[in-house]
C-alpha cells in the first residue's frame, strides 16, 4: 500500500516508502522543495519546520512539525504545507512581507522555519494561543537577535484560511496504512483492535507515536528499524478525560494537546510541559511516548510519578494497570511484555493540602534536555507531613523515587529543620553519573537545592537553587 497525503491540496502518492525515510529528505529530494532547510537533523533548531494538517471532526487541525525527524509514513492521510505553499502568484503572504520589510532575515537559512512557525500561529495551529516567544522557542537564529521576528509575529497575529475543501479531501484518505520497503515494513492502524492484532503478530515491532526520540535513532544513530507501527492515527488513543478524580491521557495525545489540561491539574505541571522542547516537539511528542521509551531524563515521568500516576497497558490478551513508578525496571528496560503497548496514563488530582513543586534544571532554559528534574508532592495536615512522594529524573538509570528523602519527611512537621534533614537524606538516595549535562557532584547538590526551592517558595521568600548555605 502506498503513502498518500495532500500537499497544497494536491494528492502525493509514494508507492514504495522507506519506513524511516524522513519528510525532510523527501521534500528536498524528489519534491525539490528546498525552502525547508536541514540545520540540526535532530528537531532542535526549527529550520525544517513545516505544517501538518489532519482531520479533527470536520475541521483541519494544523500543527508545526520538524520535518527532519518526521518519518514519511506518518504523513499518510494528512495534509502538508511548506514555505513554498505561502507565496502564490509571485506575491508574498502578509507574514512574509512583514518579515522582509522589518529586517527579520539576514543570512536567511533559518527564516523559512520561523515563517512556518509564525504562520501556524496566525492560522490557529496547535499552540497558537501561546505568546509569540513561546511559539518560536523551537526556532534558532544566529543573526537577527529575534527582535524583528517577534515584532513580525505580533504584527501579523491572525490570517484567515479556508480549509473546507481540504477537509473533504482528507476524509477520503482516512484508512489504515501499511507497506513494505526492501524487506522492512510499516503499519499505521486506526483502531485499538487493529493495533493489538498487529503487535500480536509482530511483537518485536517498534511503536512510534511522535518520533521525537526514535527519529534521532535514525538521523544520528543511523539505526535500521525492521518493523515500525505508527500509532498517531488510532482514534481511541487520542482522548483527554478530565474529572474530579484526575486526568486520563491516551497514548496518542501530544504534549501540546494535553498542555492546558495538565496546567489545570497543577500550574507546575503546565510550566514543565511548556519547557519540554519547542512547540514543534510538543506538537509531535506524546505524553505516553515520553513514558514508554523509559528515558532516565524524560521530563514527564518524574512529575507524574510524584503525583501518583497509574499506567494502563494493553495487548490482544487484555489490559493491566500498574503504578507508573513500577513500569521502569532498569536502564532501557521497562515492564512491557511482547505485544503490549501503553494505552493511557491516569494522573490523580492533588488533594487539598498537597504541596506540589516541580523544577527542571537545564543548561539552556528553552528546548533543552534536563540535567536534573525534581518533583515533590507532600500531603500536609495540621502542619505535619503525612505522606510524601519525591521523584527525580537525571539522577539514576530510570526516573525514580527518593525513598530516603521521603522517609525523612513523613511524620515530621513542615519546618526548616525537616527540609534540612530530608535534603541530607536525599544525598544517599542516588549515585548519579557524570555526563555532558552535569557532574555527579553537581547533580547531588542540585537535587538537594530543589527541595530547598520548595521550602523557600512555600515561605514566600527568595529562591536559592544551588548555594543553600548562602541563603
Amino acid at each position: 500500500m502506498s503513502v498518500k497525503f495532500l500537499l497544497d491540496g494536491d494528492l502525493v502518492e509514494i508507492a514504495e516508502c522507506d519506513p524511516t525515510g524522513t519528510l525532510l529528505e523527501y521534500l528536498r529530494g524528489p519534491l525539490r522543495r528546498t525552502g525547508t532547510k536541514e540545520g540540526c537533523a535532530e528537531g532542535d533548531c526549527g529550520a525544517c519546520t513545516v505544517l501538518v494538517g489532519e482531520l479533527g471532526g470536520d475541521q483541519v487541525q494544523w500543527r508545526a512539525v520538524n520535518a527532519c525527524i518526521a518519518f514519511l509514513p506518518m504523513l499518510h492521510g494528512k495534509a502538508l504545507m511548506t514555505v513554498e505553499s505561502l507565496a502564490r502568484g509571485g506575491a508574498l503572504n502578509p507574514l512574509q512581507s512583514c518579515m522582509a520589510a522589518n529586517g527579520s532575515s539576514q543570512c536567511g537559512f533559518c527564516t523559512p522555519g520561523f515563517v512556518m512557525s509564525l504562520h501556524g500561529r496566525a492560522i490557529g495551529a496547535l499552540g497558537s494561543e501561546l505568546p509569540v516567544a513561546d511559539v518560536i522557542a523551537g526556532n534558532l537564529c544566529r543573526c537577527t537577535g529575534y527582535g524583528p521576528i517577534l515584532e513580525a509575529g505580533e504584527t501579523v497575529s491572525r490570517l484567515v484560511q479556508d480549509d473546507s475543501g481540504l477537509a473533504q479531501a482528507l476524509a477520503g484518505l482516512a484508512d489504515d496504512g501499511s507497506g513494505t520497503f526492501e524487506g522492512r515494513q510499516w503499519f499505521a492502524p486506526r483502531s485499538l483492535q487493529a493495533l493489538a492484532d498487529i503487535l500480536a503478530a509482530h511483537p518485536d515491532a517498534r511503536i512510534v507515536a511522535g518520533a521525537t526520540d526514535v527519529g534521532l535513532w535514525v538521523t544520528k544513530g543511523l539505526r535500521d528499524l525492521q518493523t515500525v507501527v505508527f500509532i498517531g492515527d488510532v482514534a481511541d488513543l487520542k482522548g483527554v478525560e478530565e474529572t474530579s478524580e484526575g486526568l486520563r491521557i491516551g497514548a496518542g495525545v501530544r504534549y501540546a494537546q494535553a498542555h492546558a489540561a495538565m496546567a489545570r491539574l497543577h500550574p507546575d505541571l503546565g510550566e514543565l510541559v511548556r519547557r519540554i522542547g519547542g512547540l514543534q516537539v510538543r506538537s509531535s511528542a506524546t505524553v505516553c511516548g515520553n513514558i514508554a521509551n523509559g528515558s532516565p531524563i524524560g521530563d514527564g515521568p518524574p512529575a507524574l510519578i510524584a503525583l501518583g500516576a497509574e499506567l494502563t497497558l494493553r495487548s490482544a490478551a487484555g489490559r493491566r494497570t500498574m503504578p507508573l513508578a513500577d513500569y521502569f525496571l532498569d536502564y532501557g528496560k521497562q515492564d512491557r511484555q511482547p505485544g503490549e503497548f501503553v494505552e493511557s496514563v491516569f494522573v490523580p488530582r492533588p488533594a487539598a493540602g498537597t504541596v506540589v513543586h516541580i523544577s527542571k534544571l537545564s543548561r539552556r532554559f528553552d528546548s533543552d534536555i534536563s540535567a536534573v528534574l525534581g518533583a515533590f508532592a507532600l500531603t500536609v495536615e495540621g502542619g505535619m507531613i503525612t505522606a510524601a512522594r519525591v521523584a527525580f529524573g537525571g539522577m539514576a538509570a530510570t526516573p525514580r523515587r527518593a525513598k530516603g528523602c521521603e522517609a525523612a519527611l513523613v511524620g515530621k512537621p513542615l519546618v526548616e529543620a525537616t527540609i534540612a534533614a530530608a535534603a541530607e537524606a536525599l544525598r544517599a538516595d542516588f549515585q548519579p553519573l557524570t555526563d555532558v549535562r552535569g557532574t555527579s557532584a553537581y547533580r547531588i547538590e542540585a537535587a538537594s537545592a530543589l527541595l530547598w526551592r520548595l521550602w523557600h517558595r512555600e515561605q514566600g521568600t527568595g529562591v536559592c537553587v544551588l548555594d543553600v548555605e548562602a541563603c
